[in-house]
């Protein structure tokens, strides 16, 4: 059994046959999916995915890259969106400065924001961080957490890391770990201890080997754990029932 527990399929890739992907990701052992809300918009259609299909979860949130047209009352509809069953955690929030830090004051703004959101009603956070290190230490050394975090698509150096484990905080890999240059991530996923992180294919992104290239699917999460169980040495249903047990307890998927 495997969770994919971060991808897009409210993404447009998706809009012609979002059925058939689902059912394909559960014929290959793939029993809960979690949509990441990345805009209003996004987040609205993640949670209808969700009450369509039995296996898919989801979370509202705001991506960084998304804050510069965006205004508070936006933060108001997410915390609306909370109350929706099936919310598995406010997300993908974060730091992003890898194109621009034109944005840098709005996008700790509204990071801040939804922290909040999460710590109050007291789900998971999930954030993207991207050249922003520094950064996002400083606002999550200096305020309230909620008590579950995850970076997803886990990237950085050995420091980072370092500073994730000590804040007991998630990693969770994707399909760049089956990339043969990845040399830096197959390092963390040596290092991350086996109760703190999760797999997801960040789809319909960062399709793993052999299908790098191609569009990304959640049928396609086995492989992410498959490369981690090669790193780790050890056995793979032994690492499947892990992390199985790792995702259904921080997402708190009944």
């Amino acid at each position: 059994m495997y969770i994919d527990t971060h991808c897009h399929l409210d993404f447009s890739e998706f809009e012609q046959d979002r059925k058939q992907i689902i059912e394909n990701a559960n014929k290959q052992g793939v029993r809960y999916i979690i949509n990441i809300g990345t805009s209003v918009s996004s987040s609205l259609k993640s949670v209808e995915i969700s009450k369509q299909y039995e296996c898919v979860f989801s979370t509202v949130g705001i991506h960084p890259t998304e804050i510069e047209n965006i205004s508070i009352s936006d933060i108001e509809k997410i915390n609306e969106l909370v109350k929706n069953t099936k919310i598995a955690g406010i997300g993908e929030v974060g730091l992003d400065f890898h194109y621009s830090r034109k944005s840098e004051d709005k996008q700790k703004e509204f990071l801040i924001y939804q922290i909040e959101i999460a710590e109050k009603h007291k789900i998971p956070l999930v954030i993207h961080q991207r050249e922003a290190e520094k950064e996002i230490k400083e606002i999550l050394e200096n305020r309230n957490l909620p008590e579950r975090i995850v970076f997803h698509c886990v990237s950085g150096d050995q420091e980072m890391l370092d500073w994730c484990m000590k804040k007991g905080f998630y990693i969770s890999f994707t399909g760049i770990v089956t990339f043969p240059k990845a040399i830096n991530v197959h390092n963390m996923a040596k290092l991350v201890p086996l109760d703190r992180f999760f797999i997801e294919t960040d789809a319909p992104f960062l399709a793993p080997v052999p299908f790098r290239g191609k569009r990304n699917e959640p049928s396609h999460v086995r492989f992410v754990l498959e490369k981690i169980a090669q790193i780790k040495q050890m056995d793979k249903e032994k690492l499947e029932d892990i992390i199985f047990n790792n995702s259904i307890k921080f997402f708190n998927i009944p």
